[in-house]
C-alpha cells in the first residue's frame, strides 16, 4: 500500500471522529439503524465530504477497511462504479448491517456493470441486507437505466412476485419499492406492475399481501395513472 494513501485514510479518519455528533447517532438509532460502529454524521455532511474528495476507488476500499459505519457509508460515495470489482461487491454486501448502508451505498453497485447481475442473484439469498440490496437494485434500475427495455425490467417481477412473501421489514418494503418504480416507469410496465400486485394479493402470506397493497395504492393512484397518461402523450408526437 502506498504510504500516501495511508496517511490520507488515517486523515479522514481523524475528521469523521471531529464530526461526530451524539445527538445524531441517537436519532439513527431511533429510525433502527445499526450504530454500534457508528459516529453519527448525517450523510449530507458525508456527501458534502465525498464531493470534496472525488471518485477514487482504491481510497474507498481502504475506507471500507475501517469498520466505521461511516466511513463504509463514505467508501460508497467515493467509489468508482466503473472501478468497482465484482469481488469488491460481493464483500462489502457480505458486510452490510443495517438498511441505511444499504441504500446509500447501492448506488457504487447499480452505475457498474454487474447491477442486473447482482440484482438477479442476490434475490435468492437469505441474508437479510443482501436479500433487500437486490431489490434497491431493481428499484434504482427502474429509475436510472434510461436504455434498459420494458422486456429486461419485466424480467424482475417473477422475482417479486416469488420473493413478496419474505416477512423481515427491510426487505418487504424494498420488494414493494422495486414493484412500485417498475409501475410508475411507463403505461406498459404499470400494467404488468399492477397485474402483478393484485396476483401477489391472492398469496396466503400476510407479508406479500403488504406488498401487493402498498404497490397497488401508489401504482393505480390518480396522480401517478395521470403523470404516465402525459408521458405516453408526449413520446406518441
Amino acid at each position: 500500500m502506498e504510504p500516501a494513501k495511508d496517511k490520507r485514510v488515517e486523515e479522514i479518519l481523524a475528521k469523521l471522529k471531529t464530526m461526530a455528533d451524539p445527538k445524531q447517532l441517537a436519532q439513527e438509532r431511533r429510525l433502527g439503524i445499526e450504530t454500534k460502529d457508528g459516529l453519527g454524521i448525517s450523510i449530507w455532511d458525508l456527501r458534502k465530504l465525498a464531493k470534496e474528495m472525488g471518485k477514487d476507488q482504491q481510497l474507498a476500499e481502504k475506507l471500507w477497511e475501517s469498520g466505521i459505519r461511516e466511513a463504509r457509508l463514505l467508501a460508497g460515495y467515493v467509489a468508482d462504479p466503473q472501478k468497482i470489482n465484482e469481488a469488491t461487491i460481493e464483500k462489502w454486501a457480505a458486510d452490510f448491517n443495517s438498511w441505511d448502508l444499504v441504500d446509500q451505498v447501492s448506488d457504487a453497485f447499480l452505475f457498474s456493470p454487474y447491477a442486473y447481475q447482482k440484482a438477479m442473484e442476490w434475490s435468492e439469498r437469505e441474508e437479510e441486507f443482501v436479500k433487500r440490496t437486490a431489490f434497491v437494485l431493481m428499484a434504482g434500475l427502474a429509475f436510472y437505466d434510461k436504455d434498459a427495455s420494458n422486456e429486461q425490467l419485466s424480467e424482475f417481477l417473477p422475482i417479486i412476485r416469488r420473493e413478496a412473501t419474505d416477512e423481515r421489514n427491510f426487505v418487504k418494503k424494498a420488494i414493494s419499492w422495486a414493484l412500485r418504480n417498475l409501475g410508475k416507469r411507463n403505461a406498459v410496465l404499470n400494467r404488468k406492475a399492477i397485474a402483478t400486485a393484485q396476483d401477489i394479493a391472492n398469496s396466503d402470506s400476510k407479508s406479500a399481501r403488504w406488498v401487493a397493497k402498498d404497490a397497488l395504492k401508489e401504482l393505480q393512484s390518480g396522480k401517478v395513472q395521470a403523470r404516465l397518461k402525459q408521458k405516453k402523450a408526449r413520446q406518441a408526437k
